[in-house]
């Protein structure tokens, strides 16, 4: 199951590559064919797609490459490392916007041909938005840092591109050549934003965040439902690494009990919070009853 999941998430990468440089190529024709800076502004920021999609290909497959000698835990963090990589090249295609739009403010000028650009860049923009949508639901439940920022920065290029073609056609409307580049500028400041919100949420992912109060809770009441037999767990703690959770504490028992009976709790504690929390990885330390009387144990019952 899990190994589906990667190949899933390794050949959306992939695939990611040559539609990258398609959408470029529509990108570019549709502002060569009207010289529109806020066109040639959507074209750039496609180029800095290409450059994310290999990126992102390539940090997948080394995130999961299985666990060896050196990174015990695997390689997932990779993932978090692309998706920085990823906002950061969305801030700076916001930036080359900027810079190309700035000159345009000065002397701004009609586009050419604007119908056959504006229809041009439609058909890239749909292909972007229905690609960007199934890398962000992919990314997401499979826990892909890496592919789902690689959908977020393709969502903000859609973003661009709808900004673009309200641009041209308030141009065509009005005749206002300037609020082409100005309206480029707009869509650049919200980029920015964009790709601040994806370096935030990857730079978590780095620092070790946990999981989410969801899935906390579902891992509580795994525990709480499959603890018989003993007389309570404290300090509970989880972490998130790209497609893997780790979640960690310390199980109370009897001190009575064998070794044996100890470890038959264990197991069904790890198979209840794996099922709960698919592909969990969970270390549980065994100490005795009187740790409860310390007041860090979590009463579970018998």
């Amino acid at each position: 199951m899990v190994a589906n999941q990667d190949n899933l998430v390794q050949r959306l990468a992939f695939w990611g590559i040559p539609l990258a440089f398609g959408v470029m190529g529509l990108k570019l024709l549709a502002w060569w064919v009207t010289g529109s800076v806020a066109l040639l502004s959507d074209g750039l920021e496609s180029t800095v797609n290409v450059i994310a999609a290999f990126i992102a290909y390539f940090v997948i497959r080394y995130a999961q490459k299985p666990a060896d000698d050196d990174h015990p835990y695997g390689h997932h963090k990779a993932e978090y490392l692309s998706a920085v990589l990823e906002g950061v090249l969305i801030v700076v295609a916001a930036l080359l916007i900027i810079r190309e739009a700035i000159p345009a403010l000065q002397a701004p000028t009609l586009p050419d041909a604007p119908y056959l650009g504006l229809a041009i860049n439609a058909i890239a923009g749909v292909i972007n938005a229905v690609w960007a949508t199934l890398l962000i639901r992919v990314g997401r439940s499979h826990r892909s840092p890496a592919l789902s920022a690689d959908g977020q920065h393709i969502m903000s290029d859609v973003v661009t591109s709808i900004g673009v073609l309200i641009g041209l056609v308030l141009v065509l409307a009005t005749g206002y050549a300037i609020l082409d580049p100005v309206l480029a500028i707009l869509v650049a400041l919200n980029i920015i934003w964009q790709g601040w919100k994806v370096i935030a949420q990857s730079v978590a992912g780095l620092m070790d965040v946990a999981v989410s109060p969801e899935e906390a809770e579902a891992i509580r009441a795994a525990i709480k439902e499959n603890s018989q037999g003993s007389l309570g767990v404290h300090y509970l703690r989880s972490r998130r690494a790209g497609a893997a959770t780790f979640v960690a504490f310390d199980l109370v028992v009897p001190e009575a009990m064998t070794v044996r009976d100890a470890h038959v709790i264990c197991d069904r504690l790890e198979m209840a919070v794996h099922k709960a929390v698919p592909g969990t990885r969970v270390t549980i330390h065994v100490e005795p009853e009187d740790e409860m009387a310390h007041g860090a144990g979590v009463e579970l019952g018998r």
